[in-house]
């Protein structure tokens, strides 16, 4: 999934408003797949690209690495720093490591904001020979009634988008698939990574109307409508919530791609 220039700078400027929100509703990463960051890097040392609140910073100092966050927002920024995360604030493939090597990168939910061209020869440069790079993402579906939902209030409040959440499960997890396979492809085509292995994790969780809503804000096609419109979104969605009791539980999937540094 694509963005414009404009409404990607849009997007990306709405998350740091909402900073609080989204570190109370943006879901925390799989402890199976913490685990496999530990075990692949070589050492300690990760910088975390594009960390926004630290919600993945936090579970990586917790599991004994030493995290650098590296955050283009000063407002989440500032937000990861009172949780006791180490940010610099640069966009990564800006971003000057002052000679320092690392033995992991890792971005939750942040490589597809990268720069395409300057984001693999950055990691490069960052990695130490050996270390690994780690992207992640997670995939997530909701109830037919309630993706039924979005398909029918987007169709009314905002024909006109592309971008939308409401997507299923099964073309979310393909979407996102194939975007690890292009990530893993961009990085060895620089010619110094190597190995390419996938990682996965199957989970649920269950949402209230006002939990779902609230996530919803946090979404980047949020960004791309007017206020009014994502009002009218919201209500509609929480209508189909609500005919469910009131909360239904959504499966996700954490997909992840490692390639090693050569």
């Amino acid at each position: 999934m694509t963005f414009d220039e404009e409404a990607a700078k849009r997007a990306a400027s709405s998350y740091g408003a909402e900073a609080a929100l989204y570190d109370r509703t943006r879901p925390a990463y799989p402890a199976s797949l913490i685990d496999k960051v530990v075990a692949a890097s070589p050492g300690p040392r990760v910088a975390e690209v594009g960390c926004g609140t630290g919600v993945l910073s936090r579970q990586l100092l917790a599991a004994g690495l030493d995290v650098v966050g590296v955050e283009h927002d000063e407002r989440m920024a500032a937000f990861a720093r009172a949780t006791g995360v180490d940010v610099e604030v640069a966009k990564f493939e800006a971003w000057d490591p002052a000679g320092r090597e690392f033995d992991a990168v890792v971005a939750g939910q942040s490589w597809h904001w990268v720069d395409a061209e300057a984001g693999p020869p950055q990691a490069a440069r960052v990695l130490r020979p050996g270390g690994v790079f780690v992207g992640l993402w997670h995939v997530f579906g909701t109830p037919e009634p309630i993706a039924d939902a979005f398909v029918a209030a987007y169709d009314k409040v905002a024909p006109h988008m592309t971008h939308r959440v409401g997507h299923s499960y099964r073309e979310a997890y393909d979407a996102y698939r194939a975007g690890c396979v292009r990530t893993a492809d961009a990085l060895v085509a620089t010619g110094a990574f190597g190995d390419v292995e996938h990682w996965e994790a199957d989970w649920e969780r269950t949402y209230t109307t006002a939990e779902y809503t609230d996530l919803m804000l946090t979404m980047s096609p949020m960004a791309m409508i007017s206020p009014e419109q994502t009002a009218e979104l919201l209500d509609d969605v929480g209508v189909a919530i609500d005919a469910l009791g009131g909360s239904f539980t959504a499966r996700y999937s954490t997909l992840a791609v490692a390639v090693t540094r050569d």
